[in-house]
């Protein structure tokens, strides 16, 4: 295997779960065809359903259509932080006319990155609080984007008033950040970060969520679990991190898949995906 192949596809997980995010766009899917290829690869590996999301306005509007072309794709449409420089009223409009599509399940991805510099912190911050606002007016769950911003995020939603539902994407924070998130009601979602050997301080944090509020997400193409770090990721290798998982909580891989599961149909308001 070269460093440019997928990973093998996984032994299936006894029972099903969701990828909470991915980037079909970003992992080369175009048709309907490819979507049904990428989607038939991670049910083969115990994944049931997926969450494709949007960066930029082109890939929102993919992301919304691809939603309708496999039963086992929904969405999520918003800005990306560090392409909010030009955000402005023609964006929002079309974000909010997307955001309306009932295969559309979450306001994302949006929040704030403080560790590139393409979009000033201000512009930001301005579309942050706007994403909140659609979330809330929507009712649909808020996915958070947060990269060195820890404190701001907490601010900005503490400021504006959170969602009913957020999930904060690829969580990186430590065992003290969670706690705080936690208490706040927010959902927490790992990635393949938590596999990675000077990941310490992030294994900690999953250790101490409780079953109820975490997810489980690839963030395909990037962020590939170990043993295939720098490997080109696919909702598939979801699977990976739940088994890598259950053996740091120190549960049966059952048990973490039917959480990360339950609490996916809930926070997304999924149709059941072990019916």
């Amino acid at each position: 295997m070269t460093d440019k192949e997928r990973p093998p596809v996984p032994e299936r997980l006894p029972v099903p779960v969701v990828d909470a995010h991915t980037h079909l766009d970003a992992c080369g899917a175009v048709t309907a065809a490819d979507v049904a290829a990428m989607a038939g690869r991670a049910e083969a590996a115990g994944i049931g359903a997926l969450v494709t999301v949007a960066d930029d306005l082109s890939s929102a509007r993919w992301a919304a259509e691809a939603s309708t072309w496999d039963s086992r794709v929904f969405a999520a449409v918003a800005i990306h932080p560090t392409r909010t420089k030009d955000f402005g009223a023609a964006e929002q409009s079309e974000i909010e006319r997307l955001a309306a599509g009932d295969r559309v399940v979450a306001i994302g991805e949006t929040g704030l990155d403080h560790y590139w510099d393409y979009s000033p912190h201000d512009a930001q911050e301005a579309a942050f609080r706007w994403h909140i606002g659609l979330a809330k007016r929507t009712g649909k769950t808020l996915m958070i984007h947060d990269r060195d911003a820890h404190e701001d995020i907490l601010r900005v939603l503490a400021e504006e008033g959170a969602p009913e539902r957020v999930v904060f994407h690829c969580f990186s924070g430590d065992a003290g950040f969670a706690r705080r998130c936690l208490d706040a009601g927010y959902f927490l979602s790992f990635a393949g970060t938590v596999t990675f050997r000077n990941a310490r301080d992030l294994q900690e944090a999953a250790k101490l969520v409780p079953m109820d509020r975490f997810l489980v997400e690839t963030d395909a193409p990037f962020l590939t679990p170990h043993p295939f770090r720098g490997r080109p990721n696919e909702p598939y290798c979801t699977t990976y991190t739940v088994r890598y998982l259950a053996e740091l909580r120190g549960q049966c891989v059952e048990d973490v898949a039917s959480a990360a599961c339950r609490n996916a149909e809930n926070v997304f308001r999924l149709p059941s995906v072990t019916a």
